[in-house]
């Protein structure tokens, strides 16, 4: 299988369309459906099936699909490899991450990790979670940090995961409203801003209003940005629950107020993931060998709201 043959491939599986996959690959599209079925006629098998969703997989471009990805991977490791041995840098290594943990873990970790790896090139880009997992999965980031979610723990089975940390989270509120005698009945009245279902603070709230019998919480809005959740709150929007680093310097403002939470407290982990490979390119085992030396404890998630204080009697 030359691996022509599979990026043509992979193009259309992703496309679902010959012709925006000859675009992807620079081809005409005469030249897409030549390779598709040279690759059919070498496997002995239909790669697709024509639907009114455009061109879907058959379960045997099911099975050769990931098998392709870890090859032209490979070829890519190989040629970067190759590319080293010739050159000054010791490769390139493409970090995703969240923004808060770009600007908050990783500007210290990957300060440390260039004065120790000079000759290794890196580039940082930032993206939600959901894009930040598409894009490892595609190959354009070599490793991504982001917080854990409830429907990661059966994580693609391509990816392999560390936790780098664990963050307590933090019941925010508008300027204040500093408490610490609110109960789950009180909080139920309230509005509260938001991530989507699935994230780990989100489903501290929802456990915890659903184990009181005070079914879910009323939404004010429902976003995807833990910054946007902050300025919504500061804003007068509603409560919100975050990971508390992600809000430290807006508590130390007076931004927003924290709040006691009166249900169990829990911590969002902070991750590390990455594509499983047969060979782990060098600049990615030295950044995995660094971030398990250099990454910070894990604290407690029952530590006290350092900024709550008791309301005026």
């Amino acid at each position: 299988m030359h691996p022509r043959l599979l990026k043509t491939f992979l193009a259309v599986a992703r496309t679902r369309n010959v012709t925006r996959a000859a675009a992807e690959v620079n081809l005409a599209q005469s030249s897409v459906s030549d390779q598709i079925q040279a690759l059919e006629a070498e496997l002995g098998a239909n790669l697709f099936t024509r639907s009114r969703r455009g061109l879907e997989l058959t379960p045997t471009g099911e099975a050769l699909k990931p098998y392709a990805e870890e090859l032209l991977s490979l070829v890519d490791e190989a040629r970067a490899a190759i590319d080293a041995t010739r050159s000054e840098t010791a490769g390139s290594l493409s970090i995703g991450a969240l923004e808060t943990i770009a600007s908050i873990k990783l500007a210290s970790w990957l300060a440390d990790f260039r004065v120790a790896h000079p000759d290794i090139d890196i580039k940082l880009r930032i993206a939600g979670s959901g894009e930040l997992l598409r894009r490892l999965g595609d190959g354009e980031i070599d490793v991504a940090f982001c917080f854990d979610r409830i429907d990661a723990r059966e994580l693609d089975t391509r990816f392999a995961r560390r936790i780098v940390a664990a963050e307590p989270l933090v019941l925010i509120a508008p300027p204040g409203e500093n408490r610490t005698d609110v109960d789950l009945a009180e909080l139920a009245e309230k509005s509260f801003v938001a991530t989507e279902t699935g994230c780990v603070y989100r489903a501290m709230v929802d456990r915890a209003f659903a184990e009181a019998g005070l079914g879910g919480p009323k939404l004010a809005a429902e976003v995807g940005s833990i910054d946007a959740i902050a300025g919504l709150v500061a804003a007068g929007a509603g409560l919100g629950v975050v990971p508390r680093l992600a809000v430290a310097a807006a508590l130390d403002r007076g931004e927003v107020a924290e709040i006691n939470w009166p249900g169990p407290v829990r911590s969002a982990e902070l991750v590390m993931i990455w594509r499983r490979r047969r060979v782990q390119p060098l600049a990615l085992k030295a950044l995995l060998a660094a971030v398990g030396e250099n990454s910070a404890p894990v604290r407690p998630a029952d530590a006290r709201p350092r900024h709550a204080v008791s309301s005026p009697s």
